[in-house]
């Protein structure tokens, strides 16, 4: 478990500036800026409320008013083609194609409030994953840049290297399932920000998996899908040319995949030229803990069924599956392989009959499974989009991106359930009370790890930067 908490404060940045001057000086006896603001990282442990978090970011944006922030008394234009149903959460209606979720929302909080300014897929993605706003203007750019600020995974990744024993753990702190956000997105020319570690350093990137798709009409996340295409292949891992598993290894099991990629390996280049932590990571990713973990044919039929055969339901068994294992940070992307996806422009059907369902399916099988096997409670469970939707309809029946209201779900490690944090007002388009940025979403996700937010690292520059700038963590989500 992370215990850190920052030093009371004696200035504005927490340490003196005294203090600060003297330690980026001239390092006298070996104390130096960045060792003291480690030091500082390890002191008076917190009390962390959750182990493991496992984000579901459902990329494109996700309606508020076709989910978890209906106004059946607006205009019939803005209320939109779906009933709202009752749940177990007072005053809270709940779209008529997510049943399952109405009939447990006893067990999870809907934030109506979160709001942002980027009405920008990669911005937002980025500021979503990041609690920071990207430094590419919006529609400057889609690709991750190494300026970009280190995700949250990120961080744990970092943070839980320098713990005791840290680089000694069996599994990896950051994974991303079940593939890096924008890799079977329609255009394939670019990947999304947000996910990867920016200038924090390579080091602390994502261990990341490859499910590829049939072809290019193809969208895995939302139809059943064979044993043999669930590879969840580690990506990444090819120092030498030959060494990427092709197409007939996927008729393999995962764990003989896992066994001839590391004596590839071996083969390829002498572990004693890699520094340690590229060792590290090469013994993280063939390590018995995180090929089992990655291997979904282990589970029982029924309990596959129940999250549902289509990549978004396996991926989210994988998550839980990795928690298990001891990773504390996954991120399950449910992408848009189509170019629209949640980014439902055009027209509700696939929202209706594709992804709404399959969501349903397995959030709630996620937050039943984590319950019966007692993790629950220290495992925080978030589920979001980047933005939602206008409240006018776009000519074909969609909706276009809206920044300034979208909901997120927040369950487990504490957060009590059968609650609505904030209000929206009458058509779903602008805040009432209690907005949420992603400074606030971040700041409350480190809080659950038991991470100080205002914890400072060390930027490329030398500098010392807070965790996050701005926002507060939302303490009053927690029972």
């Amino acid at each position: 478990m992370f215990r850190i908490e920052g030093h009371p404060r004696r200035a504005c940045d927490g340490i003196s500036r005294r203090t600060l001057l003297e330690a980026a000086g001239s390092g006298l006896l070996g104390l130096s800026l960045p060792s003291l603001l480690a030091d500082e990282a390890r002191a008076k442990p917190a009390a962390p409320r959750a182990r493991s978090v496992i984000f579901l970011f459902l990329f494109g944006g996700p309606s508020q008013l076709e989910t978890f922030d209906l106004k059946p008394d607006a205009p019939e234009k803005i209320r939109g083609p779906f009933r709202p149903i009752a749940s177990r959460t007072p005053g809270l209606l709940i779209g008529e194609h997510l049943p399952r979720l109405a009939e447990i929302s006893d067990r999870f909080c809907v934030v109506r409030t979160m709001t942002h300014p980027y009405n920008d897929h990669s911005g937002a993605a980025h500021y979503i994953q990041t609690g920071k706003i990207w430094h590419v203007p919006i529609g400057g750019g889609f690709n991750p840049t190494p300026r970009d600020w280190p995700s949250m995974g990120s961080v744990v990744e970092y943070l839980a290297r320098r713990e005791p024993g840290g680089m000694d753990r069996p599994t990896p702190a950051y994974v991303v399932v079940p593939n890096s956000l924008g890799r079977l997105q329609e255009a394939g020319q670019y990947l999304r920000p947000g996910e990867h570690a920016g200038w924090l350093g390579r080091r602390y990137e994502p261990l990341t998996t490859v499910v590829d798709r049939k072809d290019r009409a193809d969208n895995p996340y939302w139809r059943p899908c064979e044993d043999a295409e669930l590879t969840f292949a580690i990506e990444g891992l090819d120092p030498a040319q030959g060494i990427r598993l092709d197409r007939t290894n996927r008729r393999l099991s995962l764990l003989e995949q896992f066994d001839d990629r590391r004596r590839a390996l071996d083969r390829a280049i002498p572990l004693r030229d890699f520094d340690q932590f590229r060792r590290r990571a090469l013994a993280m990713v063939t390590s018995e803990a995180t090929r089992r973990a990655l291997d979904i044919r282990q589970e029982p039929d029924r309990i596959r069924d129940r999250y549902g055969r289509h990549l978004f339901g396996q991926s989210t068994l994988v998550a839980r599956r990795l928690v298990e294992a001891g990773t504390r940070f996954v991120t399950v992307h449910y992408d848009a392989c189509d170019g629209y996806g949640w980014d439902s422009h055009v027209h509700s059907d696939d929202v209706k009959n594709h992804l709404l369902p399959t969501f349903d399916q397995a959030l709630s099988a996620l937050l039943g499974d984590l319950a019966a096997r007692g993790l629950l409670d220290e495992t925080l469970v978030v589920a979001m989009g980047e933005m939602g939707r206008t409240p006018q309809p776009t000519p074909r029946w969609g909706r276009g991106h809206w920044s300034q209201l979208f909901p997120a779900v927040l369950a487990g490690a504490g957060i009590r359930g059968g609650t609505v944090f904030g209000q929206s007002d009458k058509d779903a388009s602008h805040v009432v009370d209690h907005p949420v940025t992603p400074e606030s979403l971040a700041a409350t996700i480190h809080h659950a790890l038991g991470i100080d937010h205002e914890m400072r690292l060390v930027d490329p520059l030398g500098r010392p930067v807070p965790l996050v700038d701005g926002g507060r963590p939302l303490v009053e989500l927690f029972g």
